[in-house]
């Protein structure tokens, strides 16, 4: 074959790789630390032969991932579920196409060690950092109502969760309510300590959410992308120490920090069943009762049971073999 012929067979065969890239559908994702989605998946092999790219977008806090969604910036979220109801509750065209539960430990509102805090009653006339819509203020609130007291009994600071962390730090709050990485943190680098976690006040539910034109357009991708991270999730779970490692390393966090999460997270990802239904029903109430959300909100209409295959155990199964 003469050069120019061989010159010719490469430009064709670049211009074929070319076409085909540029055909392949890109799922933007957008996560937080607390989920560790992407350093999940790469590092227990399960995007290996993906058929489409993924775009990832890091968030410190839910509701830039819930603004992001309104704006269609992203195809998918994960959040938990305060912040992706009060933007569903204002009429977002976004919806919930599987449910992420974990160690309810990890969501908690933590003090000083030498504190006088006990109880959340100690906490009345004294200044929480918490971020609107979040977990963490939604655990403030549920926290006063079950000691029977308003939600007016202590001053709120609004701040995102790095914020906070430095306000607690310097002793410019009292208390902080907070979610993982920043618990482990806390309790490791600043000897806080938990008055209460969301143990038994609330579910902690996490929502992957989708915007409605990606949840029907990006239907394949969404679904091949949860049955990988189903994988994912189950390897973390029996390799701890091996993935603390590496996340830590990742995301500039000192192992111990990762380590006392990550062997105690228990992340796990399903599909939308009853109790996932009910648990967002409930906390869609309690938001509504607390004043965060305006009027009633019905989750049902932003629920999507359809990608619920994802999740069969054939699905999980010929994943894992895939990703060996």
């Amino acid at each position: 074959m003469s050069l120019r012929n061989i010159a010719g067979a490469l430009l064709l065969a670049l211009g074929v790789q070319h076409a085909y890239a540029k055909d392949l559908v890109t799922l933007s994702v957008g996560e937080q630390n607390y989920y560790n989605i992407q350093a999940s998946m790469e590092a227990s092999g399960v995007l290996k032969d993906l058929p489409y790219r993924i775009e990832w977008k890091h968030f410190q806090a839910a509701a830039p991932i819930a603004e992001s969604l309104n704006g269609n910036a992203l195809d998918l979220g994960f959040l938990g579920d305060s912040g992706l109801l009060t933007l569903a509750a204002r009429g977002a065209p976004v919806k919930v196409v599987a449910v992420s539960r974990q160690n309810l430990d990890g969501v908690a509102i933590v003090v000083p060690g030498n504190s006088s805090v006990h109880s959340i009653a100690d906490l009345k006339g004294k200044t929480v950092a918490v971020w609107r819509g979040a977990w963490s203020q939604q655990l403030v609130l549920r926290a006063l109502e079950h000691a029977g007291l308003p939600a007016d009994s202590v001053k709120y600071s609004y701040l995102m969760p790095v914020d906070a962390s430095t306000a607690f730090a310097n002793g410019s709050v009292d208390a902080v309510s907070l979610w993982e990485p920043f618990v482990s943190t806390l309790a490791l680098k600043q000897g806080a300590r938990p008055v209460i976690t969301a143990q038994g006040l609330m579910p902690a539910l996490s929502f992957v959410a989708a915007t409605e034109q990606s949840a029907s357009g990006k239907r394949v991708e969404i679904d091949d992308f949860l049955r990988r991270l189903v994988i994912a999730r189950k390897w973390v779970d029996t390799h701890p120490k091996e993935y603390a490692d590496l996340w830590a390393k990742r995301v500039n966090l000192d192992p111990e920090v990762a380590y006392r999460w990550l062997s105690s997270a228990h992340q796990s990802i399903g599909p939308i069943d009853d109790a996932a239904a009910l648990d967002a029903q409930n906390t869609a109430d309690f938001l509504n009762k607390a004043g965060v959300i305006p009027q009633p909100f019905n989750t049902a209409k932003i629920l999507d049971r359809s990608y619920t295959d994802a999740f069969n155990g054939r699905a999980v199964k010929v994943a894992s073999d895939t990703a060996k």
